[in-house]
């Protein structure tokens, strides 16, 4: 016959028992072995977008290099590890949740003073009733260090971050990808009507929001939105090539039209050079008579006074008498 312990024991072990029954079925159950799948897919994503930061094989239209980091938010941005893009936008807008509504700092003073509080009462508290400090028997044999390559490869990426997006504002700046730049364009002009009405940290969500999904949106409706882009091309490249027709027509008017004015005036400009060079105002100086003394009438030998002769029409001289001068 089977005896059953209900002692405190008995009931001990039971109780474990249990626990550890109910603790196994929850860790074989689905909901466990999808979380374990989740967890496994998420790593493998992980370290496939680890994986991507490669220098790409195409160099900037200048024949530079680019950075690793341009394929590593290539694929990030693609979605084409969505666990990983997902957990990117979500740390993002928490991070700036957190900066606008959680004073981090004044948590991060409060945080310090506390733990030095406690490391400091530790160790007052062991020395005085055990003779020895509680913090002294935490602290490590060697303390953490920072080791050269660690620091290095860490330099290295944030140099490698940084001419990440100095080319990149370069790159758009000088329309390198015209979609690229036409997107910054339009970004920077509905901020700067927003910035009037929506803070800076609404602004950043909306900025990462559009970064994150509008790629998203693309590569779901890819075949959608190319078909649309192709027809909006055609129609602007109609009016482009029917506007250059036009414009080189009125250039051709106006090149022809100037070169007729052009060749009646210079034409008009010989012919008065040319008429000017043989007149003989302009070739030849006339010459300058030389003047002898024989030519010049010989002065009045006579005493000054009034001629009492006179000349009539018939050329016969007659005696003319002298009028007195008034006396003065």
């Amino acid at each position: 016959m089977a005896t059953t312990n209900n002692g405190p024991n008995g009931l001990q072990d039971s109780f474990k028992e249990g626990a550890q029954s109910a603790f196994d079925t929850m860790a074989n159950g689905p909901v466990a072995q999808n979380v374990k799948d989740q967890h496994a897919k998420t790593t493998a994503e992980f370290s496939k977008l680890a994986a991507s930061r490669q220098t790409p094989a195409t160099p900037a239209a200048t024949g530079q290099p680019l950075t690793h980091y341009h394929s590593f938010f290539s694929e990030l941005l693609s979605w084409n590890n969505p666990r990983a893009s997902a957990i990117a936008y979500a740390t993002i807008v928490s991070f700036i949740f957190a900066v606008r509504y959680l004073d981090v700092l004044r948590w991060a003073l409060k945080i310090t003073w506390m733990a030095l509080g406690v490391t400091i009462a530790a160790e007052v508290a062991g020395k005085a009733l055990l003779n020895s400090g509680l913090t002294t028997q935490l602290r490590p044999r060697r303390y953490y260090t920072v080791s050269k390559e660690t620091l290095d490869s860490l330099i290295g990426d944030v140099h490698e971050l940084i001419n990440f997006f100095v080319i990149e504002a370069q790159r758009i700046l000088f329309a390198e990808n015209i979609t690229a730049s036409v997107a910054a364009f339009l970004g920077s002009f509905l901020s700067y009507f927003l910035v009037k009405i929506v803070p800076y940290w609404g602004l950043a969500v909306i900025a990462t929001t559009t970064v994150f999904f509008v790629p998203l949106v693309y590569t779901s409706n890819q075949e959608l939105i190319d078909a649309q882009i192709k027809q909006a091309s055609d129609i602007v490249n109609a009016q482009a090539t029917q506007l250059r027709n036009v414009v080189q027509e009125h250039t051709s008017q106006a090149t022809q039209l100037t070169k007729q004015y052009m060749g009646d005036y210079t034409a008009k400009a010989q012919q008065i050079v040319r008429g000017r060079s043989v007149s003989p105002e302009i070739t030849t100086k006339p010459a300058q008579k030389e003047y002898k003394p024989s030519d010049f009438p010989a002065p009045p030998t006579d005493s000054i006074g009034h001629d009492t002769t006179a000349t009539t029409k018939e050329g016969e001289k007659v005696e003319t008498k002298p009028e007195p001068v008034a006396a003065i």
